[in-house]
Order: structure tokens, then sequence, then C-alpha cells
């Protein structure tokens, strides 16, 4: 049995969290984001904090929506409103 973390959005494209590994899973996401971004913010600013912190930002918006198309119940496609 596969425990979905995911449903598809009823408008737009996407997936919305529906159980709590789905919420950890966006919250960790955006607190990692906010981190980083706080910890280049108090250091210097120079090209390669800045290159470094695009990068990260990358692998995790990609780990993040790698995770979330498989634990989503359904295929990803725009929705308008309709099953």
């Amino acid at each position: 049995m596969t425990n979905y973390w995911f449903r598809p959005k009823r408008y737009g494209y996407g997936a919305t969290p529906v159980t709590w590994q789905g919420w950890t899973v966006t919250i960790g996401f955006a607190l990692a984001i906010a981190a980083v971004s706080l910890v280049l913010r108090l250091t210097d600013k120079n090209r390669w904090a800045v290159a470094a912190l695009l990068a990260f930002d990358a692998v995790v918006l990609g780990a993040l929506v790698i995770i979330c198309r498989r634990k989503t119940d359904g295929e990803w496609r725009w929705r308008w409103g309709g099953q």
C-alpha cells in the first residue's frame, strides 16, 4: 500500500500537502531556504556566496519537486476545477 503525502491541486498545476509528512517536507524546504539565505545575509556578499546560494536553492527545489511528484496521488497536469 502506497501512502500519498500530496494530492493534485484542484485548480492549476502541481500538488498540495495532505498529510503530516507532506507538510513536514514543505515546511522543511521553506526553512532550509530561509536559513541559508539568512546565513548569506549575515556574511559578506561576494559572488561565490551568491552562486552557492543559488546552487543550493536549485538542488533543494529539485529534491522537493521529485519527492512531491513521487508521493502525489495522481498525475501532475493543469486542472480547471473538475476531476
